[in-house]
């Protein structure tokens, strides 16, 4: 059988930058073992599997998986994948068009607003289906430190510590001194699942120096137990993060919005735009954004 195929590279307006995606349609009779060695084949951080929806009112049900396990959510697939089906309802890159995408996922329904313009990279943004949690203590900065190939000294800045969110994935943020720091980080693979064991290895390291003036942060993410050695731009991070700048920056009452440059140390450069609600000094409302551009089309014959 021929099933459609799309490659996106996400939160970068110019191809060959940001976070490549597969988007694979046509996927309805897919066993999850197939869905698993499909992703292995394209060797991305994330690949899609686009399904019919479960309800009517919605316009698709999506399967998520790395190289090595599946996910119930992640930022660049969400963005990737609304896009790709704003452009197959509208006909054509999602050109000066304005559409309402509602995404089933293992979290939750995500709605995806796609914004579409000739000429120009195509934007969406999505509401988070859950708010950011507190997953649990990490470990002691000594540990963190020599399973990142850095010293004790190079983690933290300021008030901020390290801390564990989840908001449909868990994560440990470890804040590091600045761009020379996060630049020399590394996985150290004999001291890892001692230090992250707790939520399966993802860690996204932050410090608030950045390359481009108009980033707010500069980021890096490993998580070598799903088989991404490190992912160019990472959405889920990013979303489960605005619970950190809640706690350690003291976020006012309103919308405070962030841009989150990362994947530079890989040559594939991007950014997320994170918007934050604050309201009674809870978190009220987090939305993740960011642009896509079409690099690949081709079919499966599986």
């Amino acid at each position: 059988m021929e099933r459609r195929y799309a490659i996106w590279d996400v939160f970068t307006t110019r191809p060959l930058a940001g976070n490549p995606l597969a988007v694979v349609l046509d996927s309805d009779g897919l066993t999850p073992e197939q869905m698993q060695a499909i992703a292995r084949e394209f060797n991305l951080s994330e690949t899609v599997f686009v399904l019919p929806p479960r309800l009517p009112a919605h316009t698709a049900h999506i399967r998520i998986f790395t190289p090595f396990t599946e996910l119930q959510f992640a930022g660049h697939p969400t963005v990737g994948a609304a896009i790709q089906l704003a452009e197959d309802r509208i006909s054509g890159a999602a050109a000066d068009c304005d559409a309402l995408i509602v995404l089933e996922e293992g979290v939750g329904s995500v709605r995806v607003g796609v914004v579409g313009r000739s000429g120009q990279a195509p934007y969406a943004e999505f509401d988070l289906p859950k708010l950011p949690e507190l997953a649990g203590a990490p470990a002691h900065d000594d540990r963190i430190a020599a399973a990142l190939g850095l010293s004790p000294q190079d983690i933290g800045f300021a008030n901020h510590r390290p801390s564990q969110y989840d908001a449909g994935t868990p994560f440990v943020f470890v804040p590091v001194r600045g761009l020379d720091a996060i630049a020399r980080a590394q996985i150290v693979t004999a001291q890892w699942d001692q230090a992250f064991q707790g939520t399966a290895g993802k860690v996204f390291l932050y410090c608030r120096e950045t390359i481009q003036h108009s980033a707010t942060f500069h980021a890096r993410m490993f998580a070598p137990g799903v088989g991404v050695p490190e992912d160019p731009v990472t959405g889920s991070a990013a979303a489960a993060f605005a619970a950190v700048l809640h706690r350690f920056d003291i976020l006012p009452e309103g919308t405070s919005d962030f841009t989150i440059e990362q994947g530079i140390e890989m040559g594939r450069p991007g950014e997320i735009k994170l918007e934050v609600e604050v309201a009674n000094r809870c978190l009220k409302r987090v939305r993740i954004g960011g642009y896509a551009c079409l690099v690949a089309r081709g079919k499966l014959f599986v």
